[in-house]
């Protein structure tokens, strides 16, 4: 058999290995089994932890991530956050992740050069809100860069992989990949899946009208060994159809916020339409459900970005539109909401984006872009 067949073979081999030890239950939205119980309304204070601005001066944090195990230069409790924006303040050229503690102290974990990535990345380096971190302190992080700080200039980028010592070692780029925007991801095994929002795809060509090709990927990896980086084994787009478009203060505003909650829905902010909608069966399905299952619209939610959930599995998600951060229920009930930024005009404009839920009662992290700082809820 030719290599390139043999290849394809093995792929396709992993591939349905991973679907096998990720196939799940049927999904649907969950009922109310009685009163809604609020995870957020026990917290009542709100703390500077420390600014998220490096030694570069790269400024407008956007992913956040608690690290679980210590590993390398990983510390077990500590806060990973990327930035978007270099220290000129123009979009799409934030290059470095910053590891803070929960006192206050900040280190930067990885500067990351384009020139000298070890695979492509079309356009360069631009940190987005997609970061996580694989057992054994493999980080995947987002890139969405531009040349300009403008989105006519940006390209579609790819995920940067690095080790738990912030070194590069890969790049995951085409397939889809077109402006990841936020990821979320489950692991099991040696197999992870990681959920990415991409906002790119006709976004540039349109020049500011909105298109309705934002679209969310599945992307299965062969993982979670000490030495070996992340392969991806198969794509699958399991979203699609959310409305996107650029913007000269927020460079794009597409799909943001996702993640897994009860019956392995995976739940999708539609940034641009003020909605939260669950994809049924997001762990196993082949093929896409279009924006999925309406969960909620309207109400507190004014240009939903982070999205995490409660571990009472309510959904938070933190607004770009008035400094909001909301909880819904499952069966899309909005519960609670209260304001985290009221700096701006109106209130709380483009201060939030990713958010990272401690566990227990512990509270929520948050990113404050207007301040260029992480802070926390609780």
């Amino acid at each position: 058999m030719p290599v390139r067949k043999l290849v394809a073979a093995a792929i396709a081999a992993a591939a349905a290995v991973a679907a096998v030890a990720f196939a799940a239950a049927p999904a649907a939205l969950a009922r109310p089994t009685g009163p809604p119980v609020s995870y957020l309304k026990q917290f009542h204070k709100l703390t500077t932890i420390a600014s998220t601005v490096p030694a570069n001066g790269d400024l407008n944090p956007y992913g956040v991530w608690i690290i679980r195990d210590s590993i390398g230069r990983l510390h077990r409790g500590n806060i990973l956050v990327s930035n978007f924006n270099n220290k000129s303040n123009l979009e799409g050229l934030g290059r470095t992740i910053v590891q803070i503690t929960p006192s206050g102290h900040r280190t930067t974990f990885a500067t990351i050069n384009p020139k000298k990535l070890p695979g492509p990345c079309p356009g360069g380096v631009g940190l987005t809100t997609a970061l996580v971190v694989l057992p054994f302190g493999w980080v995947v992080v987002g890139s969405t860069p531009s040349k300009n700080g403008f989105v006519n200039t940006s390209e579609p980028g790819c995920l940067i992989v690095l080790n738990n010592r912030g070194q590069v070692k890969e790049t995951i780029s085409g397939g889809g990949i077109n402006g990841p925007w936020d990821s979320a991801v489950v692991v099991r095994g040696h197999y992870a899946l990681l959920f990415v929002t991409n906002v790119l795809n006709g976004t540039r060509r349109a020049h500011g009208k909105v298109v309705h090709r934002g679209y969310v990927l599945r992307i299965a990896l062969k993982c979670c060994f000490a030495y070996t980086p992340p392969t991806r084994v198969s794509t699958t787009t399991i979203g699609s159809g959310y409305p996107q478009r650029s913007d000269p203060a927020a460079f794009v505003i597409g799909p943001t916020g996702v993640g897994i909650g009860q019956h392995n829905a995976l739940y999708v902010a539609s940034t641009l339409t003020n909605r939260i909608f669950a994809i049924p069966n997001a762990l196993s399905r082949t093929t896409s459900a279009g924006q999925g299952l309406l969960v909620t619209k309207g109400g507190f939610l004014s240009m939903p970005l982070g999205l995490a959930l409660a571990p009472n599995s309510n959904i938070l998600t933190v607004n770009g539109g008035n400094g909001r951060i909301v909880e819904t229920t499952p069966s899309g009930r909005q519960i609670f909401s209260r304001f985290l930024d009221r700096s701006g005009s109106p209130p709380g404009a483009g201060a939030l984006f990713g958010l990272a839920v401690l566990k227990g009662r512990g509270g929520v992290y948050y990113v404050d872009d207007a301040q260029n700082a992480l802070r926390l809820l609780h």
